[in-house]
């Protein structure tokens, strides 16, 4: 059984991207720069954007924070978004989610200029990614395909089991592994809360890529010898003995599952560092798109 170690390898590719803006430095040139809007107090969006901007300094680029309060309207974000889309300054920037209720997300996500998408939820980039054109692939899909492809995962011919339909990760993972190229070219089975008989489609997967947020939800039984388990879920549970009164624990029951897997991706230190390393490469593209 294979670690797929996603702290190591998204450490790589910051360290590449890093390289990349020292040229860019030594060359007079422009260096990216990511926004982030944040609207509200959320503890775990805070702690989230937070790392994104200490990712930015590490590799270099420009970054800007805005913060905006709890109460703040749909119009005043909308103005907001405004603003950073005619900012020539700004390569990229993303709305952290989720916002407080009185703001229709659906309707802030569609005003963000598909060309400084580096989250990858515009309408306009995820029809390109599903008719396989250039754009943004939204970052923690992006980081999966990015963990198969260096740790040489096949995928050509397999059959991949995705559990969960969010827009952010289960659906256009299902979309990806079923393109032509590498990795893809498997023929993909798209389950959810209503798919009957899951264990039945489970056991049969070469690979499971599982963005569900229940805890432990995927068991040794539902698993094959030999698969390869990419675990999406991450979720805090309660837990008297751990020092913050919680543990992040993933989708899979790593534990047992383990013991199956050819591949496997822990929680913490597997997906999770690679959403950030990939946001931070689609930011570098964004960049490069726009010299172009």
């Amino acid at each position: 059984m294979t670690i797929l170690d996603g702290k190591k390898i998204s450490n790589d590719i910051k360290d590449e991207i890093a390289a990349e803006v020292k040229k860019m430095k030594a060359k007079g040139e422009k260096v990216p720069h990511l926004a982030a809007i944040i609207v509200g107090n959320d503890g775990a969006s805070l702690t989230y954007v937070g790392s994104k901007v200490k990712a930015c300094e590490r590799v270099g680029f420009e970054s800007t924070l805005v913060r905006m309060s709890n109460t703040t309207s749909e119009i005043e974000l909308l103005d907001k978004i405004e603003e950073l889309n005619e900012n020539p300054d700004i390569d990229g920037f993303i709305i952290q989610l989720p916002l407080p209720k009185q703001i229709d997300t659906q309707k802030v996500l569609l005003a963000v200029d598909p060309d400084k998408d580096v989250d990858g939820f515009h309408p306009a980039n995820f029809g390109k990614m599903a008719l396989d054109m250039s754009t943004f692939i939204p970052a923690t899909p992006f980081g999966i395909l990015e963990l198969l492809d260096r740790y040489g995962v096949e995928t050509k011919g397999k059959h991949t089991v995705v559990i969960g339909r969010s827009h952010i990760v289960g659906r256009p993972m299902s979309i990806l592994m079923g393109r032509k190229g590498f990795p893809g070219n498997s023929t993909v089975t798209l389950t959810h809360s209503h798919t009957k008989n899951i264990t039945q489609i489970t056991s049969q997967a070469d690979i499971i890529i599982s963005a569900l947020g229940v805890p432990n939800f995927l068991k040794a039984e539902m698993v094959k010898d030999d698969a390869v388990i990419i675990d999406v879920g991450i979720t805090r549970v309660p837990d008297e003995s751990s020092p913050k009164g919680y543990v992040i624990t993933g989708d899979v029951d790593f534990e047992n599952v383990s013991k199956k897997a050819s591949y496997i991706t822990p929680v913490p230190g597997g997906v999770g560092p690679m959403t950030i390393a990939m946001l931070l490469k689609n930011t570098l593209l964004a960049r490069e798109r726009h010299v172009g």
